[in-house]
């Protein structure tokens, strides 16, 4: 297995599990503006796994730095790996590679946010090393 920065060429394979991820065909122009914006900023970091070349798995780290934390914070903002290659270490890699990345660029906390019912990744998420110390709030604006 591979893992590796994304580039401008990853924007499908990307976009295929972020519709998977969220169960929800979104707007590909939409996806690839954000997409394109995100890799050129140096604050957001996009991980690919490859296996024999394949795009097997995503992840997204969103660097702020935050005045109630005095340091920069990452949060996981997606996290995806292909069905056929779940339960294979994909996961744990990125994650690795993420943490590797935070103490390298002297990021003191790692942070992720899990929907309710992804009950599997609140498990691997505490298997590394991930503690629930917090509730998410959200409020969805109507804008048409």
């Amino acid at each position: 297995m591979e893992i590796r920065f994304a580039i401008p060429d990853d924007f499908e394979a990307v976009y295929a599990f972020i519709n998977e991820l969220e169960d929800e065909i979104m707007d590909a122009q939409i996806q690839r503006k954000i997409f394109t914006q995100n890799l050129s900023n140096p604050d957001i970091v996009y991980l690919l796994a490859f296996s024999g070349g394949k795009p097997i798995g995503f992840l997204s780290l969103h660097i702020q730095n935050l005045l109630h934390h005095g340091a920069p914070i990452g949060e996981i903002q997606e996290m995806y790996v292909s069905k056929e290659a779940r339960s294979l270490g994909v996961g744990k890699l990125l994650v690795d590679e993420i943490k590797r990345i935070a103490k390298q660029r002297q990021i003191p906390q790692l942070e992720v946010t899990s929907g309710f019912k992804r009950e599997d990744a609140h498990r691997f998420y505490e298997r590394e090393g991930f503690a629930h110390t917090h509730k998410k709030f959200t409020w969805k604006n109507d804008i048409e």
